[in-house]
This record gives structure tokens, sequence and C-alpha cells, in this order.
């Protein structure tokens, strides 16, 4: 999780994003750069924002799953989910030169299956939301 392209803090390429709790919900707030455009240099790329729901999601996942045992996150061993499913609906463009908002909740919990919904916002009005399908794995 170190190098993921939308979480990892070891890739400085990447978007490294920071989500934390708000109650039983994950929030974020990320800042583009004008490389993450898309279409036009004022919106924000639309798998730019795909990597956000994705990472944001999963990783409210993995803290989920830690809390419910009672151990601090990365503890061994170690918790991952990974995207089993992604659907993301577009509502309307993100603009890229305001702060982006992440919010995201669980769904549902089925065995090693989690399913979140999650929403994108920018100034105050949902840009974006998605479901997200991630399966628990154990990392080594």
């Amino acid at each position: 999780m170190r190098y993921c392209h939308g979480c990892g803090a070891g890739n400085e390429r990447g978007l490294r994003l920071k989500s934390y709790w708000d109650g039983a919900e994950a929030v974020a707030s990320w800042n583009a750069e004008a490389h993450h455009c898309g279409g036009t240099r004022e919106n924000l790329n639309g798998g730019i924002i795909a990597s956000l729901i994705d990472c944001h999601s999963l990783n409210l996942a993995i803290a989920h799953a830690y809390r419910a045992e009672g151990r601090p996150i990365g503890s061994a061993p170690r918790i991952g989910y990974v995207t089993a499913k992604l659907n993301i609906s577009y509502l309307k463009p993100t603009p890229i030169d305001r702060p982006i908002q992440l919010r995201a909740r669980i769904a549902k919990l089925e065995g090693r299956k989690a399913w979140m919904r999650c929403t994108v916002s920018a100034a105050g009005e949902i840009c974006a939301t998605g479901e997200v399908l991630g399966v628990r794995v154990q990392w080594d």
C-alpha cells in the first residue's frame, strides 16, 4: 500500500490521499494539481476521480476491519482490501481549482466482502458518486 498510486505515501508521483474517521464515515480533502486535468484545464480527470473513490473506500474498509478487531491500523497480521467492483456516476464536472472532498461509508458487510458508497464534492456540490465492492485479503 505504501506505493499505491492513490494513497501511497511512498509514491512521489501518486495522489497521496489521506483518509480520516468522522463518526462511522471516512472523510478526506485533496487538492488537485494542473496535470490532473481532464478534457479541459478547469476540470479533474475522470480516472483521477476513480482512483480517489477506490482508495478512499478501500481504506475505509481496512480501517473498519482493524477497528472491529480492536487492533491498531497496520498491526500484524496486516489487513487489506482489493477492488472487486467499482461503479462511478459522474454527475457534473469536478473543478480542479478547489479542494476535493470525499466522504465514504460502509453500506454492507458480508464475510470477506465490503460494499462502500462514496461521494466526491467540490465547493459544496456533489460531482461524482461511487460504489465499491472490496474483498478482504491478508498481506504478507
